[in-house]
């Protein structure tokens, strides 16, 4: 009987063990590992590395009166940096925002549009515009998209969002704060990546600052991009 106690008690500890690292953002020294290997080969045994940026207007680089700066938008800031770290690599940088979008709209269009780039990275940003749709549609459509890709080995980082000034973030009953925690159960859930720059904006917008990150009432000027670029950039860091 002791011995049968053992083995039960062994079993149930491995299966939480089990369970507690399936519930878990991943780890950002490791999660990329892979890709990061691949950014310091040399030509000719290199290979394009794509990373794609599915979202709404503020990936797809909106500034104010509809100027579109793509240059300075944060995917294209993400590409110059890694190229100063990884000057060996060869990257795509594939932007699949569309401004105004939901992640519902997003997901309808995931196959056909996003998936058809055979990302190696993807990072998904849509939360600021998913406040006007229900939460839980949201939800399902947030998950459908990170299982897809999943289920053909892309490397997910999930994006909590930037600050739309007509609302206080500060204020843990604004309409973003369901969304954002909703993220953060999603990157435990499936064991993906965050990158939180909606923490490092409340951090901004505590100091008084805000306005100074933002070119309009809900799009980021360069400094804000530049914000959300080195959320990013950490899960790249050699």
């Amino acid at each position: 009987m002791n011995k049968i106690y053992v083995v039960l008690t062994l079993l149930i500890v491995l299966t939480i063990s089990a369970k507690a690292q399936s519930s878990s953002i991943a780890d950002s020294a490791t999660y990329l590992a892979n890709i990061k290997l691949e950014l310091t080969v040399q030509w000719p045994k290199n290979r394009t590395i794509n990373l794609v940026f599915h979202g709404h207007s503020v990936p797809a680089g909106f500034w104010h009166d509809h100027e579109v700066h793509t240059l300075e938008s944060y995917p294209n800031l993400v590409l110059a940096q890694l190229k100063k770290q990884y000057p060996y690599a060869v990257i795509n940088i594939i932007v699949t925002a569309i401004g105004g979008e939901n992640a519902i709209k997003g997901q309808a269009r995931f196959e056909q549009e996003v998936l058809v780039h055979k990302p190696d990275v993807l990072f998904i940003d849509y939360a600021l515009n998913d406040r006007f749709s229900d939460i839980g549609k949201v939800k399902e459509a947030w998950s459908k998209m990170v299982e897809a890709a999943l289920a053909r080995n892309v490397k997910v980082i999930l994006l909590t969002p930037s600050p739309d000034q007509r609302l206080n973030i500060l204020d843990a009953a604004n309409p973003l704060e369901p969304h954002v925690q909703q993220i953060h159960q999603l990157v435990k859930q499936y064991n993906v990546g965050l990158a939180d720059p909606y923490t490092q904006f409340k951090r901004v917008a505590k100091g008084g600052e805000l306005t100074n990150y933002m070119s309009h009432v809900n799009h980021p000027n360069r400094a804000g991009h530049e914000l959300i670029t080195s959320e990013i950039l950490k899960w790249f860091t050699k």
